[in-house]
C-alpha cells in the first residue's frame, strides 16, 4: 500500500527483455535501505525488489505489468517517480494507493496559470466513470486532486511548483502516456453499484 507522495525521482539505468517480462534497474537515493522482496512503486506500479547494487535496485515487470503500464517504454535515462511502501503508523499525506495500475492516461493539454501547471489527461473509460470532481486520482504514482472533468473522458489536475519540480511530470509533453490508478474507494463503490444494477 502507498500514499501517492513521491519520495524521489529515480533514473532507469538499464531495461532489458526477459522470458517472463522485463528487467529494470533503477538508481535511487534510498536503494541502500531496501531489501530483496520489498515493494517499491515505480511510476505508481507496485514492483518487487529482486536485486540490489550500490545505489540501484532491480525489479522485474511481468507480462501483465507491461500490458497495463508504461514500463515497456523504459529506457536508460528514463525518469521515474518512486515511493516505498507505507509503514503502519506513518502519516498518510496523500490517499490510499494500491500500486495496481488500471491503465494508461494520455496527456492532451498542458498550460501554465501563474505558478500552477494545469494538465488534462484522457482517461480510460472505466477509470473516468468512477472519477469525481475534487476526488483523488493517482497519475504516475502521484496522488492528485481532480480539479475538473470534461466530456470525452478528460480529467484535469493542477500541479503546484513543488509537485512539478519533485516528480517526472516536468518531463511530459503532449501525447505522452502515464500510469493511472482510480481512487480505491470509488472502485469499490462502482463495483457494488454495477452488481446491484445487474441483480435488479
Amino acid at each position: 500500500m502507498f500514499t501517492g507522495i513521491i519520495e524521489s525521482v529515480g533514473e532507469v539505468v538499464s531495461a532489458a527483455g526477459a522470458k517472463r517480462g522485463r528487467i529494470v534497474t533503477v538508481a535511487a537515493p534510498f536503494a541502500g535501505e531496501l531489501s530483496p522482496g520489498q515493494s517499491v512503486a515505480v511510476d505508481g506500479a507496485c514492483l518487487t525488489v529482486c536485486d540490489l547494487d550500490t545505489g540501484t535496485f532491480t525489479v522485474e515487470a511481468g507480462t501483465s505489468t507491461l500490458e497495463r503500464t508504461i514500463a515497456s517504454g523504459y529506457r536508460a535515462g528514463s525518469r521515474v517517480n518512486l515511493e516505498r511502501a507505507l509503514r503502519a503508523g506513518d502519516r498518510m499525506d496523500g490517499h490510499l494507493v494500491q500500486g495496481h495500475v488500471d491503465g494508461l492516461a494520455t496527456l492532451v493539454a498542458l498550460e501554465r496559470s501563474g505558478d500552477t501547471r494545469l494538465l488534462d489527461f484522457r482517461l480510460p473509460a472505466g477509470v473516468f466513470d468512477g472519477t469525481v470532481q475534487c476526488g483523488s486520482i493517482a497519475l504516475n504514482g502521484v496522488s492528485l486532486t481532480v480539479s475538473g472533468l470534461v466530456d470525452g473522458g478528460v480529467c484535469q489536475v493542477a500541479l503546484i511548483p513543488y509537485s512539478w519540480e519533485h516528480t517526472n511530470f516536468s518531463s511530459l509533453v503532449q501525447g505522452d502516456q502515464v500510469n493511472v490508478e482510480a481512487d480505491l474507494i470509488g472502485k469499490y463503490v462502482k463495483r457494488i453499484m454495477e452488481t446491484r444494477s445487474r441483480a435488479v
